[in-house]
């Protein structure tokens, strides 16, 4: 028998596990599993499935009959995926399942913050819609979308359906180049050509040991004044100190569905103060009820397929 353990479930939220029932195998299910308690509940585990649980090289030597780990998710920087290869462990994440919800959620970001949906909706709450002499209120100035340059970052099935969705509002669309290269491949421009063209930035990138802050204190000085940034991808592409920065001068704005620490602690110093040119949302621009179908669905065929010896979207 199996032993398939799921780390972080209650991370799906309502999403029916039932794909994850498979024949020959004991499914364990834990809501949410602390650091501490990692160790403790792979230790008898075929195969482990973890959303954002962290496996790190420490722990993976703990856990001698681990053959397989699924991540509910497409970035993989929560697993040691060096340690991982050195004791056979097969790393194998999902792909795909959130090629159309997270493109919306990157542009509703974007939207909320042209047309201050946030910022009109607390105007009214204030009661000053009902005093204006007129019949609108003009209180928060409007962007429009058309013939501004959409910069992507991270030009994957995301960043290429973002790009769709931008090109569909009449932006011009422009890819970066990774950092740091000396050479664009054709249709690309360099990352600080890039931003210095940018008139929204919108980061679809892993976060990996070279775009760990890829954004900070320099690179952000290169967007032109009134820039918004969108990230929709991790939150540790950015210095989130040198955003604040930029915030408080009102020089940028920036849409984020993600943060360096999630949950982010109260203290957390984007949640201090609610700033008109900032847009937050907890993580969930992947999460519409058919993309957490979607992903299930893969975890299932990534797990039926280890055990059939051909494994699927292997990291």
């Amino acid at each position: 028998m199996t032993r398939i353990v799921f780390l972080d479930a209650g991370s799906m939220g309502d999403t029916d596990l039932t794909p994850l029932q498979l024949p020959c195998c004991q499914l364990q299910c834990f809501a949410s599993t602390r650091p501490e308690l990692v160790t403790e509940r792979l230790l008898q585990a075929d195969i482990a499935i973890v959303n954002k649980v962290q496996l790190s090289s420490a722990t993976l030597q703990t856990l001698p009959q681990l053959k397989l780990i699924c991540v509910a998710a497409t970035g993989v920087n929560n697993i040691d995926l060096t340690a991982a290869a050195q004791r056979g462990i097969t790393v194998c994440n999902v792909r795909g399942y959130a090629d159309t919800t997270v493109p919306q959620h990157a542009m509703a970001l974007l939207l909320g913050l042209t047309n201050q949906i946030s910022n009109y909706q607390q105007t009214l709450a204030r009661g000053e819609w009902s005093q204006s002499p007129h019949f609108c209120l003009h209180s928060h100035p409007l962007a429009e979308l058309a013939g501004k340059h959409f910069v992507v970052v991270g030009y994957g099935a995301l960043g290429q359906a973002t790009a769709r969705l931008a090109a569909a509002f009449g932006m011009q669309v422009i890819i970066s180049e990774h950092a740091g290269r000396q050479h664009c491949r054709q249709g690309r421009v360099s990352f600080e050509q890039a931003l210095r063209q940018a008139d929204v930035l919108s980061l679809h990138c892993p976060l990996t040991a070279d775009t760990q802050q890829l954004l900070n204190s320099e690179t952000m000085r290169w967007l032109p004044d009134g820039a918004i940034i969108i990230n929709t991808a991790r939150g540790g592409l950015i210095d989130e100190t040198a955003l604040l920065t930029e915030l408080k001068a009102g020089r940028l704005a920036a849409g984020l569905d993600v943060l360096s620490s999630e949950p982010p602690p109260a203290s957390h110093i984007l949640l201090q103060q609610p700033m008109p040119n900032l847009l937050l949302t907890p993580h969930i621009g992947w999460a519409s009820p058919s993309a957490r179908a979607r992903m299930l669905l893969q975890l299932s065929d990534n797990i039926t397929a280890f055990l059939a010896g051909t494994p699927l979207r292997q990291v």
